[in-house]
């Protein structure tokens, strides 16, 4: 059975930092691309950011513009989102998804419809 155990989120002030984790239990891990994405109150869920299984050339929304980085750690079956410079409206419930592929999917990685397994979500909230 698989299960996945986000945690790092909280309340932080603008131009704060956090660190999100995803650690995956019951499938095999780096044979899959992971994304976390995130979903606000009263908007639909989007990608944040897409690693492969070999952690290169990750894909990241137009709005990170720099200030997250995602990478992985396949020994500990563990995905991570470094937040710097957090905004109001990163303010979220930041999800990771395991992809059916080791591959990110060039035009469509940041969709819902393409997650293999969901996690239950870890609460971002940016106070300003």
């Amino acid at each position: 059975q698989v299960q996945m155990v986000e945690s790092g989120g909280g309340l932080v002030q603008a131009g704060g930092s956090l660190r999100l984790s995803c650690t995956v239990f019951g499938l095999r891990f780096d044979v899959h691309a992971m994304t976390w994405f995130r979903q606000a109150p009263g908007k639909e869920r989007e990608g944040v950011a897409c690693i492969a299984w070999n952690g290169l050339t990750p894909y990241y929304a137009d709005f990170v513009e720099g200030r997250f980085t995602v990478s992985r750690d396949n020994a500990k079956s563990t995905v991570y989102l470094q937040m710097n410079s957090l905004k109001p409206e990163d303010t979220a419930t930041y999800y990771c998804a395991i992809m059916p592929s080791g591959s990110c999917p060039v035009v469509s990685w940041g969709a819902p419809s393409g997650v293999y397994r969901w996690g239950k979500g870890t609460l971002v909230t940016i106070s300003s």
